[in-house]
């Protein structure tokens, strides 16, 4: 039990009354958040999110620790540590943001988006506090931040296959066409592929930030005709 005294009971009183009046006249704001219209676990909330609109428990990430920490087992995610930076590293430099986010901003099942409009990624807290997903989760997202930067810069909303279609191994093509509609299958089976795979998004990322893209992976044909139409590449 915790025992006020008189002066301490008085101060604070005088203090609530005062922030009160503060805010009631406008001197001071307190946060406002925004919530989604059509409620939680939707197409709706995941959209409030991406336009950083709701920002209610979507923490910005700077580092591993700002994730480990989160869980009791933060000593588990050392093993992760170095790809997972380097990784943050180059999305910084292009200017890519990543957040954690409470799970009531996904739909069910969903574990993580990157908004290419935005160019942010978040990561669903409820699934990373396992260092295997949440690298799986980074990969993925991080690599579609990397299709960003083919298709010309990271600042437009388009998006390139980096590979050819016929680079992918079966096993992640036919998992993805089982996954997702057939229009996006070319840009997300080679992402999950770069999911599973150590240090595949880290060197797309790194190159992304070195800005010589179009010199560690050729352009498929249709991408760099646009690229060349565009004055992207001579």
């Amino acid at each position: 039990m915790v025992m006020v005294g008189c002066r301490e009971l008085v101060e604070s009183n005088f203090m609530k009354k005062f922030l009160l009046a503060m805010v009631a006249a406008g001197t001071v704001a307190l946060p406002v958040f925004s919530e989604p219209t059509k409620g939680y676990h939707t197409m709706d909330a995941m959209g409030c999110m991406l336009l950083r609109e709701c920002t209610d428990g979507v923490t910005e990430i700077n580092n591993l620790l700002d994730i480990s920490s989160q869980y009791p087992n933060t000593d588990d995610f050392y093993s992760v540590s170095i790809e997972f930076n380097n990784m943050l590293v180059s999305l910084r430099q292009v200017g890519v943001k990543v957040f954690l986010a409470d799970q009531k901003y996904f739909p069910v099942g969903h574990r993580g988006v990157y908004h290419t409009v935005g160019n942010n990624f978040f990561l669903n807290k409820a699934f990373m506090h396992r260092p295997s997903v949440l690298m799986s989760v980074m990969r993925h997202e991080g690599w579609h931040a990397a299709q960003d930067c083919m298709a010309g810069t990271i600042n437009n909303s388009l998006v390139a296959i980096i590979l050819p279609e016929e680079s992918v191994p079966p096993l992640w093509r036919e998992m993805t066409e089982r996954t997702y509609l057939s229009a996006a299958v070319p840009w997300e089976a080679e992402a999950t592929w770069a999911g599973k795979t150590k240090g595949m998004t880290m060197k797309a990322l790194q190159a992304c930030a070195a800005g010589n893209m179009w010199e560690v992976y050729e352009p498929t044909p249709l991408t760099r005709e646009y690229l060349k139409e565009e004055g992207y590449i001579k």
